[in-house]
């Protein structure tokens, strides 16, 4: 298991900083980091991917994507599926007590709460979007382990995973890091593999974990912070 870095990383919640040259890149990898923006970003694909997902329908270059990964051999399915529990609501308990253990208590609640709070989130946008799973829509879907109930759009896996992934960051070493960018996307690849979501669906539920996990770190950003963490009021000399 990756380490946890240092206190100084703690107590930060922004995003690691980018490499300072080229010039310009460090200002641009910090505008992104926002949380303010990341909100938005997030936001945005929500509502462009529901309204597609609204349709019903399957646009010609979401079902080849979809076939693409879907036709894949059935002998990945074993690793897939191990893969594919790094996005259930169990992953957000068990990433929150590692952050625990390591001594992080901010990281692990910031955890818990974005693990859960995505994957109650994506219940209530399928409700509103109503999408069927790619069996009902797609013919000759394949589908792999127990058949995913319930509704398609949007993605809770996927959201899950982003929303963890994304916290974790900035406290993981580069290895760790380098394990936890590839292990964002291979969810939501698994879950399309199973044949139990379409891109769109991935795409949604990345964007609910990319923007709940904004939003916390908006929270926590603002959270009045305890009096032994205070600063001293400085009085003006006379």
């Amino acid at each position: 298991m990756t380490r946890l870095t240092g206190a100084g990383d703690r107590d930060s919640l922004a995003m690691p900083a980018a490499p300072r040259s080229p010039a310009g890149e460090s200002s641009r990898a910090g505008v992104l980091a926002a949380p303010r923006v990341r909100l938005g970003a997030g936001t945005a694909v929500i509502l462009a991917t529901a309204i597609a997902a609204r349709r019903h329908g399957v646009s010609r270059g979401e079902a080849t994507a979809f076939r693409v990964v879907n036709d894949l051999p059935d002998a990945l399915y074993p690793p897939a599926w191990i893969i594919m529990q790094l996005g259930t609501l169990g992953a957000a308990p068990a990433a929150a007590t590692v952050a625990w253990l390591a001594g992080d208590p901010k990281l692990a609640g910031r955890l818990l709460a974005g693990g859960i709070g995505t994957w109650a989130a994506s219940k209530l946008v399928k409700r509103i979007v109503r999408r069927p799973r790619p069996a009902a829509l797609l013919p000759g879907t394949r589908r792999r382990g127990p058949d995913a109930t319930g509704l398609g759009y949007l993605s809770g896996h996927a959201g899950v995973a982003v929303v963890l992934g994304v916290a974790a960051l900035p406290r993981l070493g580069p290895a760790g890091r380098a394990l936890t960018l590839a292990a964002i996307p291979a969810v939501g690849l698994t879950r399309v593999y199973v044949g139990a979501h379409l891109p769109l669906d991935i795409a949604g539920g990345a964007a609910l974990g990319l923007a709940m996990d904004a939003a916390l770190a908006l929270v926590q950003e603002n959270w009045p912070r305890p009096p032994s963490q205070r600063q001293p009021a400085r009085w003006p000399a006379r």
